[in-house]
């Protein structure tokens, strides 16, 4: 069953028939069921492999048509990545023969509480929520886990916001996310804002068209249970939905919040209820709220009359609702640095990025503090394009400059711009212009760190899939130039330190690197990138036996077209190398005469043209080495008249740098390798030099 951390993670669709080996249910065991929602039933279950706890929605489906249609439209959902969304980790159609029903199944993460369980146990106290966030958990009655591995490129927490603002402000960020994607939340409920830490929460269930419409199964829910309409729209008790149907639903559970210390929870039921109607009812409640000092009253006596109007053409969008509540002051996104103001960033910072005029601000001598205040700027305006756009052309100039006229700059390559960037690159995941920025800006981040550090650098960005995005994209976008060559600049500086979290999705590469090269036939720049992963893959071994000779080809190929370029020169006899010294019929394809021409005459080409150069020679010196360790090779090297070229190299450069096979590992890679048992690096060369 594939999921999230999973190599082509998609969902997939159970067989029919209880107790098939391959269905999917069979990995879970059921701990215990939780009250039934508006669509179906929700399970506790537990991983029999990992012991993970997961809740899984079960909806009940008429046929394969509604199961496949739901599925269909789901899907882009588990593409989603925001600190306060929860992503479905799987999707699968399973069949339950006890009862002859046919099931789609969303697996959801597990947690105990969510915003419902704060309402009740604060309606229950008669307690306004109001309580700071502290180190013991929210609001006096509960305790929670400790931070969420997922979030920690993207969150901060500021134990000086109200818990209330804090959270809140999370879930604007969230919203206004889903909608800038044109994703339709449908469900939005307080039981649907899960807590997975004291100040982190996160959005789960979304829902379908294909479900919410289905209107047997909602007219059999709300008779079960009223409560689960009483969230709804006006429009979406007659199953039509969007945007707008979101912000009524939002609207709801702040009122519900900021009450539910002098409202019980039928009272509150019916006021939902009756705001469909009549919502003159809204002021009276409003100015109660004025009365009982709830917090941030006259902020929600402003938003909540817009948020829950009844015709939804006059209804604020999410932008409105975040206009309104910043102007306060008191709410802060959860995924900006909640200590900083909008004012900390200087005014004529932000209008040169708004109005796209980075050129007049280039000219700006290199600056910490002008690093600091662009990433500010990015984070407090995470949802304007045009400034993340402008803002990493800034920073890709600033850390250019930085790193030929200012090398103490490394240090500020760190987390701070990689976390500003990559929240970017989700925020607008399709966006090509960005796209190109974010991935040559995360290629620099990642190889200016000291080791240790790019090492972390690395495997956090893999984790945070990284590593996937890049591969989809030089499939998907082959006729974009710019995306090829930064995706694959940024590959290689991810392989560098050689910490690859999984190899898996790194054997299509070679595959994927053909398709590149056979659309930028004559692109130095596009076969200089390529030639550097394929350098990194075949130390890490990462190409696969029967891909030998086709990427053997592509380094000759590639060698042709620029031998003027060094880096690609170097490069690709590094990976001829690597490739050569595992197998011998890389060997015979580097030797053998093809349309080019073979791959010695080009060997001797490169050194007439390179002869100067001590590593380039190097290179082309331990490909002969390791080609000399084959004995079926030798006469295919002596008759290409290899012998005097060897003899001129030995004498030329004493300091043996031919036979320093070390010179060929990167720090943190594994080495080459050694040649053929009973065959030393520079024995090789002697053994062909005395061939007869």
């Amino acid at each position: 069953m594939l999921g999230p951390e999973s190599d082509g993670w998609r969902p997939t669709q159970g067989e029919r028939g209880p107790g098939y080996p391959g269905e999917p249910m069979d990995k879970y065991q059921v701990l215990y069921q939780l009250n039934p929602g508006a669509l179906g039933v929700n399970l506790v279950v537990e991983e029999i492999e990992t012991k993970v706890k997961r809740v899984i929605k079960q909806v009940e489906c008429m046929d394969d048509h509604e199961a496949s249609q739901a599925l269909e439209e789901l899907m882009p959902l588990l593409k989603l990545r925001h600190a306060h969304i929860s992503v479905y980790r799987e999707l699968f159609i399973t069949w339950n023969g006890e009862i002859s029903s046919l099931y789609l199944c969303l697996v959801m993460e597990f947690n105990k509480l969510s915003f419902q369980e704060v309402i009740e146990d604060k309606r229950k106290a008669k307690e306004i929520i109001d309580s700071k966030i502290k180190a013991e958990g929210v609001p006096n009655h509960r305790r929670f886990p400790v931070g969420d591995h997922d979030s920690r490129l993207f969150c901060q927490s500021v134990p000086e916001v109200h818990w209330m603002q804090n959270v809140l402000g999370q879930v604007l960020d969230a919203l206004e996310y889903l909608h800038h994607l044109d994703i339709i939340h449908r469900n939005l409920k307080p039981s649907n804002i899960i807590l997975v830490s004291s100040d982190h929460c996160k959005l789960q269930d979304l829902s379908s068209n294909v479900l919410m419409t289905n209107k047997a199964k909602w007219n059999i829910r709300a008779e079960e249970d009223p409560f689960h309409k009483s969230w709804m729209a006006p429009e979406a008790l007659n199953f039509s939905f969007s945007q707008k149907s979101d912000i009524w639903s939002l609207g709801c559970i702040i009122l519900d919040m900021t009450s539910c210390s002098f409202m019980d929870s039928t009272e509150a039921m019916y006021l939902r209820k009756s705001l469909r109607q009549s919502p003159g009812s809204l002021e009276t409640v409003l100015k109660t709220m004025e009365e009982k000092q709830i917090p941030d009253a006259e902020t929600f006596g402003n938003l909540l009359p817009g948020m829950l109007q009844i015709d939804p053409s006059d209804r604020i969008t999410i932008k409105d609702v975040v206009h309104i509540t910043f102007l306060s002051g008191s709410f802060k996104s959860s995924c900006i640095s909640l200590t900083l103001y909008r004012e900390t960033v200087p005014a004529s910072i932000t209008d040169m990025l708004l109005e796209g005029n980075v050129a007049s601000i280039l000219g700006l001598p290199w600056c910490p503090e002008l690093v600091e205040v662009v990433v500010t700027t990015m984070q407090l305006h995470d949802r304007v394009l045009d400034i993340q756009l402008c803002a990493c052309s800034l920073l890709l100039h600033l850390l250019g400059q930085a790193m030929v006229h200012h090398p103490e700059a490394k240090a500020l390559c760190n987390q701070a711009i990689t976390s500003a960037v990559l929240s970017a690159l989700w925020s607008y995941p399709e966006e090509e212009s960005l796209l190109v920025l974010v991935y040559s800006l995360l290629a620099i981040t990642t190889t200016q760190e000291s080791q240790s550090e790019s090492e972390s650098v690395s495997e956090e960005l893999q984790n945070a899939g990284l590593l996937e995005h890049i591969l989809e994209h030089l499939n998907s976008s082959l006729e974009s130039r710019d995306v090829c060559v930064s995706g694959l600049g940024l590959l290689w500086a991810l392989l560098l330190d050689g910490i690859i979290v999984n190899k898996a999705p790194l054997e299509k590469v070679p595959d994927l690197i053909s398709q590149v090269l056979a659309t930028y036939p004559a692109d130095g720049e596009m076969a200089e990138a390529s030639c550097g992963v394929f350098w990194l893959l075949s130390l890490l071994g990462c190409i696969k036996e029967q891909q030998f000779e086709q990427v053997v080809a592509l380094l000759l190929q590639s060698i042709r077209l620029c031998q003027n370029r060094v880096l690609l020169v170097n490069n690709a006899y590094r990976g001829l190398a690597s490739l050569v010294e595992v197998s011998e019929l890389a060997a015979f394809k580097v030797v053998v005469q093809e349309e080019g021409g073979s791959g010695l005459s080009l060997v001797k080409e490169t050194y007439q043209l390179h002869k100067d150069d001590p590593e380039v020679v190097e290179n082309v010196g331990m490909l002969l080495v390791h080609l000399a360790s084959y004995e079926e090779i030798l006469p295919e090297l002596v008759s290409s008249s290899m012998k005097a070229l060897v003899q001129e190299i030995k004498e030329r450069f004493t300091s043996s740098l031919v036979s320093d096979s070390s010179a060929f590992s990167k720090p943190g890679l594994p080495p080459g390798g050694s040649p053929q048992p009973g065959c030393t690096a520079s024995g090789g060369l002697e053994q062909m030099i005395a061939w007869n």
